[in-house]
């Protein structure tokens, strides 16, 4: 294509496959991956921001081109955020995963779960030669002791799941994304107050632009639940891009369209082999209705161990949801348990 700005009849034909693309944005936690099939070059224009790491094949299924052809997915998603001056050493000094979020996509793919796994969780982290011995830490510091790989590593033995690609965008991202698709509204069911800033969000909705965005999703003294707020939080905020961007047409607007795909791409960072068309594909009919949220269950959110107050999972229940996850059973699973989610 050599026209900058394609015939009606193609932009029409697009448009789903572009509100696909943006609501990436939002489904995977704020992390999309940058594509705009209006042709090769501008496929290449946001593809080639996409930063890329050899993430999956070590202690994790390799990538299966039959799952990604049909069937279900799933998809890790990891929000880092930057603690330079910590005392903790490593391949990934300062980086610690503050969201964590296995994303499902069903068989039909037509629907999506994304299960919250709390941070602070007391796991099994395997080991990386000249950086951690492996043994018990909280989840969030495996991306500290071996990258994203070995956070994928840990998710995956953790859970049992097969993960199909892995995104990692960090919290400076959230801002610039928000802002880029014009701000959004989030409906809070409690009152929040920063620490930081000493904002004050009500119950009910609120505007946000991507500064106020960013300091809601990293409180958690002043939410109901402590960091299980914060997780709650960072949902809502998903579920408001999701509707912010499937709710509007972006072609009509390409200037606002090019700084939202290009602001994304820039953000991410994927696993080497993660195929973006691929991506694209498994979650064009994801819309806010199908999207679903769930934590982790928990036994003790106080557990006193070596790497401080830490989340004891209850491990009969998150057994059964995991296994609800490997096999796609999850419909059945929010209809025999009371679970912990966002109202659709």
């Amino acid at each position: 294509m050599t026209n900058d700005i394609a015939p009606a009849s193609i932009r029409r034909r697009l448009a789903e496959w572009q509100k696909a693309t943006i609501a990436l944005v939002a489904l995977l936690g704020v992390a999309c991956a940058g594509l705009v099939t209006l042709g090769v070059g501008l496929k290449h224009r946001y593809e080639g921001r996409v930063q890329r790491e050899d993430i999956l094949g070590r202690g994790t299924a390799p990538r299966d081109d039959e799952r990604w052809a049909e069937g279900p997915l799933n998809l890790l998603l990891l929000g880092s955020d930057s603690r330079d001056g910590e005392p903790d050493q490593g391949l990934y000094p300062g980086q610690r995963s503050d969201t964590i979020m296995l994303v499902h996509l069903n068989a039909t793919r037509d629907a999506a779960t994304v299960v919250s796994i709390p941070r602070d969780s007391y796991v099994d982290v395997p080991a990386r030669e000249g950086s951690w011995a492996g043994g018990k830490n909280k989840i969030n510091a495996a991306l500290a002791f071996g990258g994203a790989s070995l956070a994928a590593e840990t998710v995956h033995r953790l859970t049992g799941v097969t993960i199909d690609g892995v995104l990692v965008a960090n919290f400076a991202a959230v801002r610039r994304i928000v802002d880029a698709i014009g701000g959004i509204t989030v409906c809070l069911p409690y009152e929040v107050l920063s620490t930081d800033t000493a904002t004050r969000w009500p119950i009910g909705c609120n505007q946000l632009d991507g500064r106020n965005t960013d300091d809601l999703m990293r409180q958690r003294h002043h939410v109901p639940g402590g960091d299980f707020g914060r997780i709650k939080n960072q949902q809502f905020v998903v579920r408001a891009i999701v509707e912010k961007v499937t709710s509007e047409n972006l072609l009509t607007d390409p200037a606002r369209l090019d700084r939202v795909l290009t602001t994304t791409a820039e953000s991410l960072t994927v696993d080497q082999d993660l195929d973006l068309t691929e991506l694209v594909l498994a979650v064009r009919r994801i819309s806010a209705s199908s999207l679903r949220f769930v934590t982790v269950p928990a036994a003790d959110t106080d557990l006193t161990t070596p790497a401080g107050s830490s989340v004891l999972l209850d491990e009969e229940r998150s057994a059964a949801l995991f296994a609800a996850v490997r096999e796609d059973r999850l419909d059945e699973w929010f209809a025999s348990r009371s679970a912990t989610s966002v109202p659709n």
